[in-house]
């Protein structure tokens, strides 16, 4: 008897990337990408030389599965210039990995057991469901309200019960700029103790903040032992398609995502560590000058939107602006509305349908990235106020 689904009922329950989607449908009309978080501007040369130089070198094969020990040295002494009072011990309390995509997936593998839950904030960037159902959780959503995208302190408490494993935090928040508060960390912190649950938190942006701090969930007391801090390369040093990330957990944590990541990728890729190190080695006034220009650029995207008619509170952080469409687009259809404006006028966007379990939920957000050059930001402006 012949099998009539050769799919899994996993691959089933999600689709494919929305965002990487718009990318292609842009790259097909020759719009201006504003979808996909990816810079069009160079990474520093210092990583740039650093690469080069591990080529030239031969470094070649594979690295520690873990991470060469260069980079996880480089990546712990920046943590400790970062924050001051938090050490990391690059032996046992790090894993370097393909990109933060592979740190959650690893983590999430490594931490939770089938059908246990997993608390996700929503919206959310995309990655985040389909992940815990891949690990054989349960995803439990809880809505960040609009215009401040704040938490509803009742719907957080209720997510939590007897079952609930872990929760997902990214701050700064991917697709609303949120930065989450000392405050609501401290909430987290409580229901993570109350009810014995990790904290992953994915701090990817954490230099990209512009009116607020940035606290890193594992600073937070009672939280220390109990956090995975998931970060990467790719947007602080504008090289997301380089894919080296990493965790900061326990020894024991460490340990068993240690041994997930061996499974799923062996290793990333050798020379791009050797160039990571080199980041790491950047001095602070890097990261000052880093988050000045994303500010200029979020002003710059801010006013575009503005005057084509576009609704939306500013982002503290991150690189995305969400916004409500309005009269804009009268059939509250954000997904056909992303479709149709990328072919006129020719501005790629992310519908809000894809950050949200329940896609009506964004059917009247769109999501533009502003990881750009000011003359591309100038240039989609441009093709924006057509649409008036």
């Amino acid at each position: 008897m012949s099998r009539t689904r050769w799919t899994s009922a996993r691959a089933d329950s999600f689709t494919e990337s929305v965002i990487r989607e718009m990318t292609r449908l842009c790259t097909a009309s020759g719009g201006v990408n504003l979808a996909q978080g990816f810079p069009d501007f160079p990474c520093p040369q210092e990583l740039k030389d650093a690469a080069k130089a591990a080529l030239d070198n031969d470094v070649n094969q594979y690295a520690v599965t873990w991470g060469a020990k260069d980079f996880r040295d480089g990546i712990a002494a920046k943590v400790a210039a970062t924050y001051p009072g938090w050490t990391v011990d690059p032996e046992t309390e790090l894993c370097v990995t393909c990109g933060s995509t592979e740190a959650m997936i690893a983590s999430l593998l490594a931490t939770v057991d089938p059908g246990e839950e997993v608390v996700v904030f929503e919206p959310f960037y995309e990655n985040y469901g389909p992940d815990a159902v891949l690990s054989g959780a349960v995803p439990r959503y809880v809505t960040l309200h609009a215009p401040d995208w704040s938490i509803d302190e009742a719907e957080l408490r209720a997510a939590f019960s007897g079952r609930t494993r872990a929760i997902i935090v990214n701050t700064p928040h991917n697709p609303t700029g949120k930065v989450f508060s000392r405050a609501e960390l401290d909430l987290i912190s409580e229901l993570c103790q109350t009810h014995d649950a990790l904290c992953l938190t994915d701090e990817i942006y954490e230099h990209i903040v512009y009116d607020a701090e940035h606290v890193p969930p594992a600073r937070v007391p009672g939280l220390e032992d109990r956090t995975i801090t998931i970060n990467a390369m790719s947007k602080t040093y504008a090289v997301t398609g380089w894919r080296v990330g990493w965790t900061i957990a326990t020894p024991a944590i460490t340990g068993a995502i240690r041994k997930v990541h061996d499974f799923l990728t062996v290793g990333a890729p050798a020379p791009l560590q050797a160039a990571g190190a080199a980041a790491m080695a950047l001095p602070a006034d890097y990261y000052a000058a880093t988050a000045a220009a994303y500010r200029e650029r979020r002003d710059l995207l801010c006013q575009v939107l503005d005057r084509a008619g576009f609704t939306f509170r500013v982002p503290d952080g991150a690189y995305y602006v969400l916004c409500t469409t309005g009269a804009l687009d009268p059939a509250q259809d954000s997904s056909a509305f992303a479709r149709r404006i990328v072919v006129d006028p020719g501005v790629a966007a992310v519908p809000g349908t894809s950050f949200y379990a329940e896609p009506a939920h964004g059917a009247g957000l769109l999501r533009f990235a502003f990881p750009k050059r000011l003359e591309t930001l100038q240039a989609a402006g441009e093709r924006l106020a057509r649409l008036g």
